[in-house]
């Protein structure tokens, strides 16, 4: 929230200088401060740490991508494009610190706030797919691993796509789950 009030003060003395420049006759140095006013508008629309970010996951350092994400602290202020990556992002990322519920609930708010490409929506369905396995939602995945599927166009998922859903074809269903816990629980004892 700071930044955002130093970046709002630091474009509004831009401008107003810039006008000043104008109006004084100093056109050379107005175009000049148009360039900064530029750089500062622009920050804006694009958040500084998401773009470290973005930049660390496509180089593959999750750490620090954790890092630059965790920065953004009221992701509400952004743009909703961007507020819907901070918290795709931050449900992926954080994964284990969060727990599953919370990060299952990230994600669809993601969803539902607009992604915007059709790769990124099908690796937030796969994301939320391999969480609805892990709770015993078997059904749910496997409609989001199809969904997953339509929406991956470039083809680069398939294989992950595939294997999981190989993987739940497999996999007990909670039903089963909670008679194989029933079975090896309490066992009675015959009355004497």
């Amino acid at each position: 929230m700071l930044g955002f009030i130093v970046r709002c003060a630091i474009a509004l003395g831009i401008l107003v200088s810039t006008f000043f420049l104008f109006y004084t006759g100093y056109w050379g140095w107005g175009i000049t401060m148009i360039i900064p006013l530029i750089f500062v508008g622009f920050s804006f629309f694009r958040n500084e740490n998401m773009i470290l970010a973005l930049n660390a996951m496509r180089t593959g350092d999750t750490d620090k991508a954790k890092r630059y994400i965790n920065k953004i602290s009221a992701p509400q202020f952004l743009p909703r494009k961007q507020h819907a990556y901070v918290v795709f992002l931050k449900a992926v990322l954080n994964t284990q610190e969060l727990g599953l519920a919370q990060s299952e609930q990230m994600l669809r708010k993601a969803m539902t706030l607009g992604l915007r490409t059709g790769q990124d929506n099908a690796v937030a369905r796969m994301h939320l797919a391999g969480i609805c396995a892990q709770t015993g939602r078997k059904k749910e995945a496997l409609s989001l691993l199809s969904e997953a599927k339509k929406l991956d166009s470039s083809g680069m998922m398939k294989d992950q796509i595939n294997q999981m859903q190989r993987q739940l074809q497999v996999a007990p269903s909670k039903n089963q789950m909670r008679m194989a816990q029933m079975m090896g629980g309490r066992r009675k004892t015959p009355r004497r």
